[in-house]
């Protein structure tokens, strides 16, 4: 057996410690602010798509849905974003608190009038008494039915004893409110042959200053009645039918005193109008000349 070799080099093992994975030059921290970010972003835009209005969730919805046939709809290249759907352009309004108290308190007195009205012994008018709140305000109208004659005589502006009975608890119910109150009249189109000219222009702006009188003798204000107006047969119920009956109607409008959102107006009454029977009567009318309806 031969001898070691004295000249045989000896082997050193070098060995690295592990752990710093290169300091405060690692990328670990990368992913975690990536991670980050990407949360952040999700919880934006499920917060911004909660805020859009109801058609422009639709809108959306149907372009995930169905991505190509729904582009096919809003022409090549569109979304329900760049239609205009987002809610950047079409931004919901928040109503106001004292408008969403004012829309409580009349849909109170809706109901009131409503039990009323079924309550009482109208005749031929209780079918033809329509109670609504509207973006405008309290609107409440008595109309004809196919018969006529349940509101006013025909081509008079005498009331009938139902219409009397309406109006007495139509004014009781709203005498003690604050709104401001607009009467309108209308007529239907068949033509009134009367000596001096007189037509459904006057005939429309008598019956809403009976309407006027009758209310103010149930202790209505007199200065909450801000217009009297007269249409003639120029905003018919059935446009088709122009001669029907229930084209003949009177409605009394209470108009919301506040704003619906963040107008910057006070109220929204229209003013201390005058009695205006023939504001749109048409060149040659010979109504168009009529003096303003007195008390």
């Amino acid at each position: 057996m031969p001898p070691a070799s004295k000249d045989k080099k000896k082997i050193i093992i070098k060995r690295k410690k592990g752990g710093d994975h290169g300091g405060h030059h690692g990328g670990s921290w990368k992913v975690a602010y990536a991670d980050f970010v990407t949360a952040m972003m999700a919880f934006f835009l499920v917060m911004w798509i909660v805020g859009m209005d109801d058609k422009a969730k639709e809108s959306v919805q149907g372009y995930f849905s169905n991505p190509v046939g729904f582009k096919k709809g809003f022409g090549s290249g569109s979304s329900p974003l760049a239609s205009g759907q987002a809610p950047v352009v079409t931004a919901r309004s928040t109503p106001l608190p004292a408008r969403l108290a004012e829309e409580a308190a009349l849909n109170a007195v809706q109901e009131r009038l409503e039990a009323a009205f079924s309550g009482e012994d109208l005749e031929g008018l209780k079918e033809h008494v329509d109670v609504t709140v509207t973006h405008e305000g309290l609107r409440i109208e008595f109309g004809e039915g196919l018969i006529g004659d349940a509101t006013f005589s025909s081509g008079s502006a005498v009331m009938t004893s139902s219409m009397l009975r309406a109006i007495a608890i139509l004014g009781s119910e709203i005498a003690p409110l604050p709104n401001s109150i607009i009467i309108e009249g209308h007529t239907d189109a068949v033509p009134l042959l009367r000596p001096g000219g007189y037509s459904n222009w006057e005939l429309s702006s008598d019956r809403a200053n009976a309407a006027r009188r009758a209310l103010q003798t149930q202790g209505v204000d007199q200065a909450r009645i801000v217009s009297v107006r007269g249409f003639a047969d120029r905003n018919p119920k059935i446009p088709d039918f122009r001669e029907d009956p229930r084209n003949r109607r009177v409605s009394i409008l209470l108009p919301f005193r506040t704003p619906e959102s963040g107008d910057t107006r006070e109220n929204m009454d229209t003013g201390d109008a005058v009695v205006t029977p023939n504001a749109a009567a048409p060149a040659g009318d010979p109504g168009a000349a009529a003096p303003p309806q007195e008390p």
